[in-house]
C-alpha cells in the first residue's frame, strides 16, 4: 500500500448527537472496519460531565495514524466534531454515510491532503 497522508476533518450539528462511551467505543472500531484500517490500539472513550463542556470523547489509533471523535450534547443541536487522518486511502462516502445516524442539520468539512503541502481535496471528485 502506497503511503499518502489525506485528513477529513468534520464539524457537524448534530439533533441524535451521542453520549454514551460504551457506544462509541463500539462505534469507532466498527468505523475502523468500514473504512478498510486496522486498529493499533483503542479505542479510549470518555464522558465528561462538566457543565459548558459536557460531552462524549473517543479516540482509536490505527496502524495508519488516529481517529478522534468530540461530541457536545448540552446544545439543540449538538456538536459533533471527527477527525480521520491516515496514511492510506479511505472512501470519504463511508463517513458520510456514517453521519447520517446522528440526523445532521449542518455538516462542515474540510479534507486534506498534506503529502507534501495541505492541499484541499475535493471529496466529490474522490
Amino acid at each position: 500500500m502506497p503511503v499518502v497522508h489525506k485528513h477529513l476533518i468534520i464539524r457537524a450539528e448534530t439533533r441524535k448527537t451521542p453520549n454514551d462511551q460504551k457506544w462509541a467505543h463500539t462505534w469507532l472500531t466498527e468505523l475502523v472496519s468500514k473504512i478498510g484500517m486496522q486498529i493499533c490500539q483503542g479505542p479510549i472513550t470518555t464522558y465528561l460531565d462538566i457543565p459548558g463542556n459536557r460531552g462524549l470523547t473517543g479516540l482509536v489509533i490505527i496502524e495508519t495514524s488516529h481517529i478522534a471523535l468530540h461530541c457536545w450534547d448540552e446544545e439543540d443541536p449538538g456538536l459533533m466534531q471527527l477527525d480521520v487522518y491516515t496514511c492510506g486511502d479511505f472512501n470519504t462516502d463511508v463517513i458520510f454515510e456514517e453521519l447520517k445516524q446522528f440526523n445532521p442539520t449542518k455538516i462542515e468539512y474540510k479534507y486534506l491532503d498534506r503529502e507534501k503541502e495541505l492541499k484541499e481535496i475535493d471529496v466529490t471528485k474522490v
